[in-house]
Protein backbone atom coordinates (compact mmCIF):
# COMPACT_ATOMS: atom_id res chain seq x y z
CA UNK A 1 0.00 0.00 0.00
CA UNK A 2 1.36 3.47 -1.08
CA UNK A 3 1.92 5.58 1.79
CA UNK A 4 0.23 8.47 2.76
CA UNK A 5 0.52 12.41 2.75
CA UNK A 6 1.41 13.80 5.61
CA UNK A 7 0.60 17.77 5.55
CA UNK A 8 0.40 20.49 8.03
CA UNK A 9 -0.82 24.00 8.42
CA UNK A 10 0.96 26.17 10.04
CA UNK A 11 0.92 30.36 11.60
CA UNK A 12 0.13 32.58 14.68
CA UNK A 13 -3.10 31.73 16.75
CA UNK A 14 -6.00 33.41 14.70
CA UNK A 15 -4.22 33.11 11.33
CA UNK A 16 -7.26 30.64 10.76
CA UNK A 17 -6.21 27.03 10.46
CA UNK A 18 -8.60 24.83 12.04
CA UNK A 19 -11.14 26.39 9.93
CA UNK A 20 -8.80 25.54 6.71
CA UNK A 21 -8.06 22.25 8.23
CA UNK A 22 -11.59 21.30 8.22
CA UNK A 23 -12.33 22.69 4.89
CA UNK A 24 -9.37 20.36 3.25
CA UNK A 25 -10.34 17.82 4.69
CA UNK A 26 -14.06 17.75 3.39
CA UNK A 27 -12.41 18.91 -0.03
CA UNK A 28 -10.46 15.56 0.30
CA UNK A 29 -13.18 13.67 1.40
CA UNK A 30 -15.71 14.20 -1.62
CA UNK A 31 -12.50 12.96 -4.09
CA UNK A 32 -12.42 9.51 -2.24
CA UNK A 33 -9.11 10.28 0.09
CA UNK A 34 -9.10 8.72 3.66
CA UNK A 35 -8.27 11.47 5.60
CA UNK A 36 -6.99 11.80 9.67
CA UNK A 37 -7.15 14.85 11.30
CA UNK A 38 -5.03 15.88 14.39
CA UNK A 39 -3.66 19.00 16.11
CA UNK A 40 -0.22 19.45 18.43
CA UNK A 41 -0.55 19.86 21.41
CA UNK A 42 -3.37 17.24 22.03
CA UNK A 43 -5.02 14.50 19.39
CA UNK A 44 -4.26 12.16 21.98
CA UNK A 45 -5.18 11.31 25.57
CA UNK A 46 -1.47 11.63 26.76
CA UNK A 47 -1.37 14.97 24.38
CA UNK A 48 -4.25 16.43 25.75
CA UNK A 49 -3.41 16.45 29.00
CA UNK A 50 -0.56 18.00 27.96
CA UNK A 51 -2.01 20.49 26.30
CA UNK A 52 -4.19 21.32 29.06
CA UNK A 53 -0.89 22.44 30.62
CA UNK A 54 1.07 24.30 27.76
CA UNK A 55 -1.85 26.32 26.90
CA UNK A 56 -3.52 26.80 30.00
CA UNK A 57 -3.21 30.49 31.14
CA UNK A 58 -2.34 29.49 35.23
CA UNK A 59 1.35 27.71 33.48
CA UNK A 60 2.72 31.37 33.56
CA UNK A 61 5.57 30.20 35.60
CA UNK A 62 6.29 27.62 33.11
CA UNK A 63 10.20 27.74 32.20
CA UNK A 64 10.81 27.91 28.19
CA UNK A 65 12.92 24.73 28.45
CA UNK A 66 10.10 22.56 30.23
CA UNK A 67 7.41 24.07 27.86
CA UNK A 68 9.69 22.58 25.00
CA UNK A 69 9.89 19.37 26.37
CA UNK A 70 6.04 18.64 26.72
CA UNK A 71 5.30 19.81 23.53
CA UNK A 72 8.23 17.12 22.26
CA UNK A 73 6.60 14.54 24.22
CA UNK A 74 3.27 15.15 22.61
CA UNK A 75 4.74 15.48 19.25
CA UNK A 76 6.58 11.53 19.92
CA UNK A 77 3.33 10.32 21.16
CA UNK A 78 1.24 11.74 18.58
CA UNK A 79 4.09 10.32 15.79
CA UNK A 80 3.74 6.68 17.50
CA UNK A 81 0.39 6.97 17.97
CA UNK A 82 -1.35 8.57 15.22
CA UNK A 83 0.30 9.99 12.58
CA UNK A 84 2.73 7.31 11.18
CA UNK A 85 -0.24 4.48 11.53
CA UNK A 86 -2.59 6.55 9.03
CA UNK A 87 0.27 7.38 6.83
CA UNK A 88 1.59 3.54 7.19
CA UNK A 89 -2.62 2.73 5.87
CA UNK A 90 -2.28 5.24 2.94
CA UNK A 91 -4.43 8.05 5.07
CA UNK A 92 -4.02 11.52 4.39
CA UNK A 93 -2.99 13.06 7.94
CA UNK A 94 -3.69 16.91 7.78
CA UNK A 95 -2.20 18.40 11.53
CA UNK A 96 -2.81 21.74 13.03
CA UNK A 97 1.27 22.48 13.99
CA UNK A 98 4.08 20.62 14.18
CA UNK A 99 7.98 21.07 14.84
CA UNK A 100 7.69 24.35 12.99
CA UNK A 101 5.49 25.76 15.70
CA UNK A 102 8.10 24.83 18.00
CA UNK A 103 11.19 26.64 16.18
CA UNK A 104 8.78 29.53 15.09
CA UNK A 105 7.36 29.87 19.20
CA UNK A 106 9.78 28.18 21.27
CA UNK A 107 12.95 28.76 19.01
CA UNK A 108 12.02 32.27 17.85
CA UNK A 109 9.56 33.91 20.83
CA UNK A 110 11.42 32.02 23.60
CA UNK A 111 14.72 33.00 22.11
CA UNK A 112 15.73 29.00 22.49
CA UNK A 113 17.48 29.17 18.78
CA UNK A 114 16.04 26.88 16.26
CA UNK A 115 19.52 24.13 16.61
CA UNK A 116 18.12 22.69 19.88
CA UNK A 117 14.51 22.28 18.09
CA UNK A 118 15.76 21.10 14.98
CA UNK A 119 18.13 18.36 17.14
CA UNK A 120 15.44 17.18 19.43
CA UNK A 121 13.18 16.65 16.53
CA UNK A 122 15.68 14.62 14.80
CA UNK A 123 16.24 12.46 18.47
CA UNK A 124 12.13 12.36 19.36
CA UNK A 125 10.40 12.02 16.33
CA UNK A 126 12.77 10.01 13.82
CA UNK A 127 13.36 13.34 11.78
CA UNK A 128 9.77 13.03 10.40
CA UNK A 129 9.31 15.60 7.92
CA UNK A 130 5.66 16.89 6.18
CA UNK A 131 5.35 16.23 2.53
CA UNK A 132 3.81 19.73 2.69
CA UNK A 133 3.36 22.76 4.81
CA UNK A 134 0.89 25.09 4.32
CA UNK A 135 2.05 28.23 5.99
CA UNK A 136 -0.65 30.85 6.95
CA UNK A 137 0.68 34.44 7.84
CA UNK A 138 -2.21 36.90 7.89
CA UNK A 139 -1.30 40.19 9.18
CA UNK A 140 -0.26 40.16 12.63
CA UNK A 141 -2.24 42.40 14.53
CA UNK A 142 -5.90 40.94 13.09
CA UNK A 143 -4.33 37.29 14.13
CA UNK A 144 -4.06 38.44 17.74
CA UNK A 145 -7.28 39.98 17.84
CA UNK A 146 -8.76 36.92 16.65
CA UNK A 147 -6.87 34.66 18.58
CA UNK A 148 -7.76 36.67 21.69
CA UNK A 149 -11.48 36.95 21.07
CA UNK A 150 -11.67 33.06 19.82
CA UNK A 151 -9.79 32.78 23.95
CA UNK A 152 -12.41 35.13 25.92
CA UNK A 153 -15.22 33.34 24.17
CA UNK A 154 -14.41 29.99 24.33
CA UNK A 155 -13.35 30.79 28.34
CA UNK A 156 -17.26 32.11 28.74
CA UNK A 157 -18.66 29.03 27.54
CA UNK A 158 -16.54 26.07 29.50
CA UNK A 159 -14.23 28.12 31.78
CA UNK A 160 -10.89 27.11 30.19
CA UNK A 161 -8.37 29.63 29.40
CA UNK A 162 -5.75 28.37 26.68
CA UNK A 163 -4.99 32.16 26.55
CA UNK A 164 -1.30 31.64 27.86
CA UNK A 165 0.80 32.52 25.02
CA UNK A 166 -1.48 35.46 24.00
CA UNK A 167 -1.10 37.15 27.12
CA UNK A 168 2.58 37.68 25.17
CA UNK A 169 3.48 40.94 24.41
CA UNK A 170 3.79 42.01 20.93
CA UNK A 171 7.81 41.73 20.40
CA UNK A 172 7.32 37.79 21.14
CA UNK A 173 4.76 37.44 18.20
CA UNK A 174 6.76 39.83 15.98
CA UNK A 175 9.85 36.99 16.79
CA UNK A 176 7.82 33.97 15.82
CA UNK A 177 6.58 35.81 12.44
CA UNK A 178 9.93 36.38 11.69
CA UNK A 179 11.06 32.76 12.22
CA UNK A 180 8.24 31.60 10.62
CA UNK A 181 9.25 33.43 7.56
CA UNK A 182 12.78 32.16 7.74
CA UNK A 183 11.59 28.46 7.86
CA UNK A 184 9.71 29.33 4.88
CA UNK A 185 12.85 30.81 2.81
CA UNK A 186 14.70 28.44 4.22
CA UNK A 187 12.85 25.30 3.29
CA UNK A 188 10.58 26.40 0.20
CA UNK A 189 10.00 22.87 -1.70
CA UNK A 190 8.10 21.84 1.91
CA UNK A 191 6.64 24.95 2.74
CA UNK A 192 4.01 27.19 0.67
CA UNK A 193 3.58 30.63 2.04
CA UNK A 194 -0.04 31.97 2.42
CA UNK A 195 -0.12 35.83 3.45
CA UNK A 196 -1.93 38.75 3.64
CA UNK A 197 -5.33 39.27 5.02
CA UNK A 198 -6.74 36.78 2.19
CA UNK A 199 -10.64 36.29 2.82
CA UNK A 200 -11.34 32.38 3.56
CA UNK A 201 -12.58 31.13 0.40
CA UNK A 202 -9.05 32.81 -1.12
CA UNK A 203 -7.07 30.75 1.05
CA UNK A 204 -8.69 27.69 0.40
CA UNK A 205 -8.52 28.44 -3.01
CA UNK A 206 -4.56 28.87 -2.63
CA UNK A 207 -4.52 25.38 -0.12
CA UNK A 208 -6.39 23.63 -2.53
CA UNK A 209 -3.80 24.56 -5.35
CA UNK A 210 -0.68 23.31 -3.29
CA UNK A 211 -2.17 20.25 -2.30
CA UNK A 212 -3.39 19.40 -5.91
CA UNK A 213 0.07 19.68 -6.92
CA UNK A 214 2.04 17.62 -4.09
CA UNK A 215 -1.10 14.77 -5.27
CA UNK A 216 -0.16 15.05 -8.85
CA UNK A 217 3.34 14.55 -8.24
CA UNK A 218 3.03 11.55 -5.66
CA UNK A 219 0.80 9.99 -8.18
CA UNK A 220 3.48 10.59 -11.49
CA UNK A 221 6.16 9.63 -8.14
CA UNK A 222 3.98 6.05 -7.89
Amino acid sequence: MPRGLFITLEGLDGSGKTTQIRRLAAWMARRGLAVVETRQPGGTATGDRIREIVLDARSAALAPMAEMALLFADRAQAIAEVIEPALAHGKMVLCDRFTDSTEAYQGGGRELGSAIVLELHRLLCGDLKPDLTLLLLPGLEASLARARRRNDRVEMQTGTNEGRFEQEQDAFYRRVWQRYREIAAREPERVVLIEGDLTIDDVHEQIVEAVSERLMLVRQSA
